[in-house]
């Protein structure tokens, strides 16, 4: 009788400790995936900011404008992002603003309030938002020392990451391709697992899972930037309502554009150690 109640001690003491464990892996995961959010969550200070307290002599976009650019320079100047990383993160908010600008010219969503600082209706700092999620990326593959496990060639990679992208321009003139596309993104990384770093244990991820898991977050995140009045869809403009549900899927496919780009980027860098 004894030797088993010493038992039922022996496994509950067990089972504390893995509960305790898992909950410190937890919160590092949870400390160093809120470092890489750095400029994200600049974003959305600045927009609550911004929309209780009204700042003087310019609109609120045009003073977004400059806090994004003053943080993306800070970030450069502290050594958080490298000058390769900038030039991904440059090219981000072109393609962020290309898309913004042929998604309200369409009637997607709008851009209501007043700026200097607008190119076709759009203010310029919209492109920091898709920037932001290039931002994130880096931070993260840093922090988390993520490893990708057989990843594939660019031949495959970059047409699909193009079909994508373009798929946001076209499917208003022709069809819905978004599905076929997903379908192809499961074949294509099937078997591809990314691997990273927690408080020194290595875990591995199927590929696919991890972009849906970051798209999903950004859906909840682009809830919260409406609400702050970043931007409104048609149904946000008289009061604001939840983000369709349906969004995610569209988040999960620029999330995969966005990972595609940052990590044929790291490719090339394992390649080429020596660039800055």
């Amino acid at each position: 009788m004894d030797f088993s109640i010493k038992q039922q001690h022996s496994r509950k003491k067990l089972l504390r400790a893995q509960i305790s464990a898992v909950i410190k892996q937890l919160f590092h995961f949870g400390w160093e995936q809120a470092l890489s959010c750095l400029f994200p969550v600049v974003i959305f200070a600045s927009l609550a900011i911004t929309q209780n307290i009204p700042l003087p002599f310019l609109p609120r976009y045009d003073w977004l404008l400059i806090i994004f650019l003053l943080m993306q320079w800070w970030l450069v100047r502290s050594g958080l992002e490298t000058k390769d990383e900038l030039k991904v993160i440059t090219l981000f908010h072109f393609i962020g603003l290309a898309l913004e600008i042929f998604k309200t010219h369409m009637g997607s969503w709008s851009y209501p309030e007043e700026g200097y600082l607008k190119l076709f209706g759009v203010p310029l700092y919209s492109g920091f938002m898709y920037a932001s999620v290039a931002s994130y990326l880096f931070q993260a593959w840093r922090r988390l020392k993520v490893d990708l496990v057989k990843w594939p060639p660019f031949l495959i990679v970059f047409p699909l990451a193009a079909a994508i992208y373009l798929n946001f321009f076209i499917h208003h003139f022709w069809i819905d391709v978004r599905w076929w596309l997903a379908g192809l993104v499961m074949i294509v990384f099937w078997q591809s697992w990314v691997i990273f770093e927690v408080n020194g244990t290595r875990y591995r991820m199927p590929l696919a899972l991890s972009f849906m898991l970051i798209g999903f977050f950004i859906w909840i995140a682009e809830n919260i930037a409406t609400l702050l009045g970043a931007w409104k869809y048609p149904n946000q403009i008289d009061a604001w309502s939840l983000v369709h549900l349906g969004k995610v899927s569209s988040w999960v496919l620029l999330v995969i554009v966005s990972f595609l780009i940052v990590a044929t980027l790291k490719q090339v860098k394992v390649k080429s150690p020596g660039r800055n």
